[in-house]
C-alpha cells in the first residue's frame, strides 16, 4: 500500500514499541493504550480563551462535557463534538488537542461530550447521551454566547457515527436545528461488509477489520442493532432533510468505503456535501497532528469550513 512517509514512520514507531492491536486487549487495556498513543503523537495544544469542565443532565445521570471558547470575536455558533474510540475507548481528555484546534481555527465554541462507553453501557446509551448533550447546547445557547440556529455536530470514527446519528435524531424528533455535520472517517454501516473492510484485515495499520468486530461486539446488544439507523446511519429509510456535511476519509482504513458511500448517499438525498479522501494515511490520522502533515491539513480544512458555516 502507498503509505505517506510520515505515516510509515509512525507505524514503524508503534511496531518498535510493541504496540498491540485493539482486538488483543481488554477494554481497560485499550483505554490506556489510546491515552498513551495520543500523548506520543499529538502536537502542541492550541491556546483558547477559556476551557470549562461541566456536568450536564443526561438520560440516566450526569454527562461530563468540556467547553472550549476561542479568543477574539464573539463566536457565532457551536460545534458539539463526539470523540472516537469505537464506543469503547477515548474520552474528552484524549481529544482535548483536537477540540482546542477546532475551537481556535473554526472560531466557534466547542462542546466535547464524554458520553457513556461500552461494554458497560451498550447501544443506545452513547447516542442517547450525545443527543441529550446537543439539546442542552441548543437550550443553553444564550448562556454559551452562541446562536442556537448555528449549531454543528462532529466526531471521528465512532464519534462520526454519533454525529451522523444525532443529525438524524434531531431531524426525526423535531430538533434542535443542526446547521452542519463534520464527519471524520465515520462508521456508518455494520449491516454489510464493504470492500475496504475486506481489504484491511491485517493488524498494524491502526484499525483492522478484526478491531472493528471487537468494538462492535462490545457496543451492540444483538444483531438486530445492525440495521437500526441510530446504530448504522446508512440504514435510514431517507437521508433527506439532513444538514450539510464535510466528510473526510483515510485511504488506509476499513471504514473508508462506508464513509464515502454515506457522503454519496447524502448527496443523492439532496444534502450539500464536501468529501475528501486523504491518501497514504490510516484511520485515526487526525489525532497525529504532532507528527503528520496530513492531519494538520485536514484540521485546517475543517476549521475553514466551520468558520464559514458556524464560526465568527
Amino acid at each position: 500500500m502507498n503509505l505517506d512517509p510520515q505515516m510509515k514512520a509512525i507505524l514503524d514507531q508503534l511496531a518498535g514499541a510493541g504496540a498491540k492491536s485493539f482486538n488483543s486487549m481488554t477494554p481497560a487495556e485499550a483505554r490506556e493504550g489510546i491515552r498513551l498513543l495520543v500523548q506520543v503523537f499529538a502536537g502542541t495544544p492550541d491556546e483558547v480563551a477559556k476551557v470549562e469542565d461541566r456536568r450536564i443532565s443526561g438520560p440516566t445521570g450526569e454527562i461530563p462535557v468540556r467547553i472550549y471558547t476561542p479568543a477574539g470575536a464573539a463566536p457565532k455558533g457551536a460545534l458539539v463534538y463526539f470523540h472516537g474510540g469505537g464506543w469503547v475507548i477515548g474520552d474528552i481528555a484524549t481529544h482535548d488537542d483536537l477540540c482546542r484546534s477546532l475551537a481556535k481555527g473554526g472560531g466557534c465554541v466547542v462542546v466535547s461530550v464524554d458520553y457513556r462507553l461500552a461494554p458497560e453501557h451498550k447501544f443506545p446509551a452513547a447516542p442517547d447521551d450525545c443527543y441529550a448533550a446537543t439539546k442542552w447546547v441548543a437550550a443553553n445557547a444564550a448562556a454559551l454566547g452562541v446562536d442556537a440556529q448555528r449549531i454543528a455536530v462532529g466526531g471521528d470514527s465512532a464519534g462520526g457515527n454519533l454525529a451522523a446519528v444525532v443529525a438524524q435524531m434531531a431531524r426525526d424528533k423535531g430538533g434542535p436545528a443542526i446547521a452542519f455535520q463534520l464527519l471524520y472517517y465515520p462508521a456508518t454501516d455494520w449491516s454489510k461488509e464493504s470492500a475496504s473492510q475486506r481489504e484491511f484485515t491485517q493488524d498494524g495499520y491502526i484499525l483492522s477489520r478484526g478491531d472493528m468486530v471487537w468494538f462492535y461486539d462490545h457496543y451492540m446488544v444483538s444483531d438486530k442493532d445492525r440495521t437500526n439507523p441510530y446504530f448504522s446511519p446508512a440504514c435510514a429509510k431517507s437521508l433527506a432533510g439532513l444538514p450539510p456535511a464535510l466528510v473526510l476519509t483515510a485511504s488506509i482504513d476499513p471504514l473508508r468505503d462506508e464513509g464515502e458511500a454515506y457522503a454519496e448517499a447524502l448527496k443523492r438525498a439532496g444534502v450539500a456535501v464536501k468529501a475528501e479522501r486523504y491518501d497514504g494515511v490510516c484511520h485515526g490520522f487526525l489525532m497525529m497532528a504532532g507528527k503528520l502533515d496530513a492531519a494538520k491539513r485536514a484540521i485546517a480544512q475543517s476549521c475553514a469550513e466551520l468558520r464559514r458555516v458556524v464560526g465568527s
